[in-house]
């Protein structure tokens, strides 16, 4: 799900970048990318960002539109040193910013709410810190978030769903803290996918959510207790629930399943009852329900009948093929 998710933002990234342009570089996007190079006092860094050259059809890493900067990208570079340039703010038609793993830290600057036109932000892999800041809420336009893979600290925030077109929230391996905001019962535009595995997360889930449909949401590995049957719904069009390695407790059995489910992980929980039939109906990809207190016998038919006995394995009396426990 999450490869797929990727591969389209980066077929969107390319089309927004590769439309055709007839036009040189703007001479103000030009100086503000040599001062971007400056502040990252590397000699060797960006070696093709000449100033005898034209920035949109020779330079590393950028692409333009009508002669405007509208891709910027660094990633994958660890010899940088140092904070996201300031003057990133001063790409006026910025469209897709993309600086994953860079070892960058500090925070995201204040400038980039000067972005207006910003859809994409790649800025996963880095040492980034401190909370997510309020004023990125002002990016109306943003569609794909990706602060994975940093040092991000705080709550979760709840302006996340006053985001109108925000399509995928992705915040893994952070040290986010706290429980869901209330506020995820509500957002402005469509609900989006949200990644939030292994954090420091923890609280119950707000009744709210049960009103919501997410197409993929990813709790894995914090410390949520309580009720998570609220994520299921006979007419919800989930297609990816993990809510592996937290604290759950509730009953499998009275759980209804949206027919689009294709990956469910509720392993390494406190989930007790039996397995619904209705199972057996789902076209499911991945499944993984062991380490929780399961019983009863493992329905057969459809794809459940395809997983091994490590998915279903440490249930207090489950029983049934693929397991040896006869029941």
């Amino acid at each position: 799900m999450k490869l797929l998710i990727r591969l389209s933002i980066f077929f969107a990234a390319l089309f927004i970048s590769s439309l055709p342009s007839s036009y040189s570089c703007n001479p103000k996007d030009k100086n503000t990318l040599l001062q971007i190079k400056k502040h990252f006092n590397n000699p060797k860094l960006l070696s093709s960002w000449d100033p005898q050259t034209d920035c949109c059809t020779s330079w590393t890493g950028i692409e333009c539109t009508n002669g405007r900067v509208t891709l910027f990208s660094m990633a994958s570079d660890d010899s940088v040193v140092g904070q996201i340039p300031d003057q990133i703010g001063d790409l006026p038609e910025l469209r897709t910013l993309e600086m994953s793993s860079m070892n960058l830290t500090g925070n995201i600057p204040r400038t980039i709410t000067k972005l207006k036109h910003l859809v994409l932000i790649f800025l996963s892999w880095n040492k980034l810190s401190g909370p997510i800041p309020d004023y990125v809420s002002e990016l109306k336009s943003v569609t794909f978030l990706d602060i994975s893979f940093n040092k991000f600290t705080g709550p979760i925030p709840g302006w996340l769903t006053q985001m109108p077109k925000l399509q995928t929230f992705q915040a893994d391996n952070n040290s986010l803290t706290g429980p869901i905001p209330n506020s995820f019962g509500s957002f402005v535009g469509n609900v989006p996918n949200v990644f939030l595995p292994y954090n420091k997360l923890s609280g119950k889930i707000p009744e709210s959510l049960s009103k919501i449909d997410f197409q993929a949401i990813v709790l894995k590995g914090n410390g949520f207790t309580g009720d998570g049957s609220m994520f299921f719904g006979g007419n919800k069009r989930t297609v990816q629930l993990d809510l592996s390695r937290n604290l759950f407790e509730f009953d499998l059995s009275k759980v209804k399943f949206g027919k689009s489910m294709a990956l469910l992980d509720l392993s390494h929980n406190r989930i007790f009852g039996t397995l619904p039939r209705e199972l057996t109906e789902l076209r499911l990809e991945r499944f993984n329900i062991s380490y929780n207190r399961l019983c009863g016998k493992i329905p057969r038919g459809g794809q459940l009948q395809t997983f091994k006995s490590y998915e279903f394995a440490e249930n207090r009396c489950l029983c049934g093929s693929p397991l040896k426990k006869a029941c």
